[in-house]
């Protein structure tokens, strides 16, 4: 017996002091596999059951030798006897080695501390869409008539009001700029969802973008974070853009990389042409004693212009600009004499190489959203594209097809749920994005008018995956199934697919708050669909099957 236990105890202290875990190699986080431990644990567990076997065919036979044959056998049935402590002690072996191994896991994803939290949260997103009272094809189609197809007509006269101010305000910007020194303005393109028709809640607000350039000789030469290492994951989707003459060498010189020392000179630059002065990119929008591009500076040289050009054509119109939020310093609001207002945002981009993709400086503030890394890195937009492949893709959908409706319902839904129970981290992008999968996804009959609700289910239901997976990816990048007809850069294709969701990974607060807001619009689509329908229709109401 006492041999079996030091057997045994040297097992599990070979066992412990062998694991990856107490002396992990140089690179901590590549994991063991986990297949090849247990193979060799077998194997340890086999040499040690030979080597236990021929020590007792010694012992067998030298008591053989002293005692009689009756004595042989109450040995065979202590070593029968003994066997069970053994098995119970090698099983527990197993155990603590299973158990150290999935304890290791969780502290290397890092999630070891809120274990418990997280699987109280899935079990909670598991049943959320299940008993819920969801209105039928004819309460939900009663409400979108009632509710929302009567805004596309107020839509529709406020972009044309919009845009044709814009363009008269850019054309006096034109004219009150330096054009041997400022930043040359371009047309603005209207994006977003009032430009997509599916913009539900009011107040309407366009979003206008105002491509622009540097004067001559300088141009743009950006880079983005796919296309380098040095991005952190936490500037995925971002990128810089440095201003540069325009005859000036695209790789760059090694004296630029390079700190030299102060009695070696680069035999192809002096130094008076390798340092330009401060002021000068300054004037050229760039971060103090750098060649990127400032997006604070940006949207500051933007206001004073859009000052300059209203107060030359003021006296053409009948109401006041201003602008309208601090925190957003594109956003602009008219007000006409009667008090009622229209607000637009008319926000600068920079084009990315000759592609329809933009480095945007700011985004109008919207729920829960996370702050850009710094003014120098400014983030890409895809709205033009996103536009684009909704209009190529309802060219193939049944007449009346449902993808924009089910859309402005949810938009609305959240839109109502956010105003009684506070902003979230879900987003009108988000749930653009949502359509957008299911879009590509769904066969194109699976969109007729008809099937409003089922489509509209569907878009709850794989947001609610997502939701549980902390993963939303973005449509485009990392989409090699995008329409060719599109002329999408190959290099976002090709990129790692962006998760949307992932500050819900890191700020445990917003995604709390996200899936409460989640779960009460859920209990609620019923009572906010109500307000707006006839009594006598809401008996088309149901539940969803358990």
């Amino acid at each position: 017996m006492p041999v079996g236990i030091f057997r045994v105890c040297l097992v599990v202290i070979t066992a412990i002091v062998n694991h990856p875990l107490l002396f992990p190699k140089e690179n901590g986080t590549v994991l063991e596999n986990t297949e090849e431990v247990i193979q060799k644990m077998k194997e340890r567990e086999e040499s040690l059951r030979l080597e236990k076997l021929r020590l007792e065919q010694e012992i067998a036979s030298q008591e053989a030798a002293q005692k009689a044959l009756e004595k042989a056998a109450k040995v065979v049935e202590k070593i029968e006897e003994e066997k069970v402590p053994w098995d119970m002690w090698t099983a527990l072996s197993m155990v603590i080695f299973l158990l150290i191994e999935l304890w290791r896991q969780d502290f290397q994803e890092g999630n070891w501390q809120e274990t418990g939290a997280e699987e109280d949260d899935m079990a909670v997103l598991g049943k959320a869409f299940k008993g819920v009272a969801f209105p039928d094809k004819v309460i939900l189609a009663s409400f979108y008539e009632k509710r929302i197809l009567g805004t596309t007509g107020d839509m529709a006269r406020m972009r044309e009001m919009v845009e044709g101010f814009a363009d008269d305000l850019l054309e006096a910007l034109r004219s009150v700029c330096n054009r041997d020194a400022d930043m040359e303005v371009e047309d603005c393109m209207g994006v977003g969802s009032m430009y997509e028709n599916w913009r539900v809640r009011k107040p309407f607000v366009c979003d206008l973008i105002v491509p622009f350039a540097p004067p001559e000789p300088y141009c743009f030469r950006s880079q983005i974070w796919c296309s380098s290492d040095s991005f952190p994951p936490d500037e995925q989707g971002y990128g810089t853009i440095k201003v540069c003459r325009a005859d000036e060498d695209v790789t760059g010189c090694i004296c630029d990389k390079t700190k030299l020392g102060e009695d070696m000179l680069c035999l192809l630059h002096s130094q008076g042409n390798t340092t330009r002065p401060s002021s000068e990119m300054e004037d050229l929008l760039c971060f103090k004693n750098t060649q990127y591009l400032d997006a604070d500076q940006v949207m500051k040289w933007f206001q004073i212009a859009v000052t300059k050009a209203w107060n030359k054509i003021s006296h053409k119109y009948e109401f006041d600009l201003s602008f309208s939020l601090l925190d957003s310093p594109g956003a602009l609001k008219i007000k006409f004499r009667s008090g009622k207002s229209i607000a637009f945002n008319l926000t600068p981009v920079v084009q990315y190489e000759n592609s329809d993709v933009y480095f945007i400086s700011h985004f109008p503030r919207n729920g829960l959203a996370v702050d850009n890394p710094s003014s120098t890195h400014w983030f890409l937009t895809f709205a033009v594209y996103e536009r684009r492949f909704i209009q190529l893709i309802s060219k193939t959908l049944p007449a009346n097809a449902c993808h924009v409706s089910c859309l402005q319902i949810l938009s609305f839904l959240h839109g109502k749920q956010c105003s009684l129970t506070g902003p979230s981290g879900l987003t009108n992008y988000h749930l653009k994005t949502v359509m957008l999968h299911l879009l590509q996804a769904c066969p194109s009959q699976d969109w007729a008018p008809e099937k409003l609700e089922a489509r509209l289910q569907d878009m709850l239901k794989f947001l609610e995956k997502c939701l549980h997976e902390k993963k939303l990816y973005h449509f485009f990048i990392g989409n090699g199934k995008v329409p060719a007809e599109l002329g999408f850069p190959i290099i976002f294709q090709r990129a790692e697919p962006l998760n949307l969701f992932r500050p819900f990974v890191l700020h445990r607060d917003v995604y709390r708050k996200t899936i409460d807001t989640f779960h009460e619009m859920l209990r609620n689509t019923s009572a906010l669909i109500n307000e707006y329908i006839p009594l006598a229709h809401t008996n088309g109401i149901h539940k969803e099957p358990v």
